[in-house]
């Protein structure tokens, strides 16, 4: 397999995992804020930021890892 392909694949797998991650976590907390308050589950502002900006970052992480991957193993 193409270095640069092995480390683009690479890349997408981290951001994904970073992502699910970030998500999950963000939804642990949310869920037990809605049963301590009797709400419904809802994220809050800064929540959506939050993974607003960690989608954001991880669109760069593959390219970056391909880059690192070139360089180093090209």
């Amino acid at each position: 397999m193409n270095v640069v392909l092995q480390g683009a694949l690479t890349g997408l797998g981290v951001a994904l995992f970073l992502l699910a991650v970030d998500y999950l976590h963000l939804r642990k907390l949310a869920r037990e804020r809605a049963a301590k308050r009797h709400v419904p589950l809802e994220f809050d502002d800064a929540e959506r930021r939050r993974l607003a900006s960690l989608v954001r970052f991880c669109i760069f992480v593959p390219p970056v890892f391909a880059f690192s991957y070139w360089l180093l193993w090209g």
